[in-house]
């Protein structure tokens, strides 16, 4: 693997293509440090020292960091993945872009309504972060004079959503010119370069420094290697192509298969239900302070007890089942192989076809989807054990958890964007005859 590594800097178009994937991180990073105007600082390191943060988080983490500088590009490209995600859910639903999406060049059409809905998305992000933000912190701004003075208000709105799309534009260029997909690739960086920090943080909030950095460096390798397990595991539906003739001549015949993921929904469920899981914490933020508001929050607000990560498990659960269940919709497996004159032997074509690819599917996810939610709990299982080991170490928080220096959804996209990239160099390595990049 290093010396295809050595080999991949030896060739010039792809030492420029890593070069430029490179330099475009640099400039996200440098990006990522410029704050919005009027930042309250000390409001934003309470923000970030509360228990309450988890969907304060889950925007740090794919926004690379820069929700913890406030930065011009603070919303990241959430916006961007949530606008894809909404395309995804209306396609099978409205009929006028489900016919787009069957027109030939019809995908690249609903991918620029994609890049239309961000901007709008961008905004309401910017407006809803800042308030929930402040109202986390006691009603403390979180930038000087926003909702009060117009001016400030559309200035910072604008100057977020012009960030976004900065952001997009980066992902863009390196998904183009670069190695890898570059939205991806930037939420990929951010993360492992936050990954000193947390380690810092956690040793120095530690009464057992020594236990939590062999507990991380343990907890990080099995888990990478289920992911990487769950995440490359298929099941092989066979397909048989019927023969064709045309005058002498013979077409089709054959066989192949489809590969059906185990997790196909990868880790959108993760960000669903961590999102969900905030909002209570949230609302009740609202209002004025009693016993029930005390409640919820001590429950949602500081992530904590056998209630709060039972429905964040049954949560991660459902929200998998149910995209994997409209990605497939989307695909309409069932309608290509027919019109290509495919069939599944003993199936037959048409409805019977798509029947039996949801049931597989449907099979195979239950695999999938309690594999994301033992992920997504693995932070509540380890502070448990660090309770009954350490009984003093609950009171210094989330800080000190080694689950948490790089979270589920981090592994995953890590594991993931990893991946992805050795696929990119080994095919640009075989193009160009070198050995196969993974062995």
């Amino acid at each position: 693997m290093i010396e295809a590594l050595r080999n991949s800097f030896r060739l010039p178009d792809l030492r420029n293509k890593l070069l430029y994937t490179l330099l475009i991180l640099v400039i996200y990073q440098f990006a990522a440090h410029v704050p919005v105007p009027g930042v309250n600082r000390a409001a934003l390191q309470a923000l970030f020292n509360s228990e309450g943060a988890g969907l304060v988080n889950v925007l740090n983490l794919l926004s690379g960091g820069a929700v913890q500088n406030f930065s011009v590009i603070a919303n990241g490209v959430y916006p961007f993945i949530t606008a894809q995600i909404i395309i995804q859910l209306l396609t099978p639903i409205i009929p006028q872009l489900e016919a787009i999406q069957r027109e030939p060049g019809g995908q690249d059409r609903l991918n620029r309504y994609t890049y239309y809905l961000a901007i709008p998305m961008a905004a309401l992000q910017a407006w809803g972060q800042i308030n929930i933000f402040t109202s986390m912190v006691g009603g403390e701004q979180i930038v000087q004079g926003f909702g009060r003075d117009p001016l400030v208000t559309l200035s910072t709105i604008i100057t977020m959503t012009a960030g976004t799309m900065f952001a997009i534009w980066l992902g863009d260029l390196i998904t183009e010119q670069g190695i890898g997909q570059g939205l991806s690739v930037i939420i990929f960086a951010g993360i492992v370069a936050k990954v000193p920090h947390n380690i810092g943080r956690m040793v120095a909030n530690s009464q057992n420094a020594l236990f939590n950095v062999v507990a991380f460096v343990i907890l990080t390798v099995v888990t990478i290697l289920v992911i990487v397990i769950v995440q490359e595991g298929v099941r092989r539906i066979p397909v048989q192509y019927g023969k064709r003739v045309r005058g002498r001549k013979v077409y089709g015949g054959g066989s192949t298969h489809i590969p059906l993921r185990v997790n196909t929904a990868g880790m959108i469920p993760l960000i669903f239900a961590q999102s969900f899981m905030a909002f209570p914490a949230i609302i009740v933020s609202l209002f004025p302070p009693g016993d029930f508001g005390a409640a919820i929050q001590a429950t949602f607000g500081s992530q904590r007890g056998f209630a709060y990560w039972s429905l964040y498990f049954i949560l991660v659960v459902g929200f998998t089942y149910f995209y994997t269940d409209v990605m497939i919709q989307n695909q309409k497996l069932a309608e290509n192989l027919q019109r290509q004159g495919g069939f599944i032997p003993g199936i037959r074509p048409g409805k019977r076809t798509q029947d039996y690819i949801t049931q597989i599917v449907r099979r195979i996810t239950l695999v999938g989807a309690l594999f994301l939610g033992m992920v997504a709990v693995l932070p509540g299982i380890v502070q448990g054990l660090s309770g009954l080991l350490f009984p003093g170490e609950a009171a210094t928080g989330f800080a000190s958890n080694p689950a948490l220096v790089i979270s589920s959804a981090g592994l995953i996209i890590v594991v993931g964007v990893v991946i992805d990239t050795m696929r990119q160099l080994e095919a640009q390595l075989v193009m160009r005859n070198y050995d196969a990049f993974m062995r």
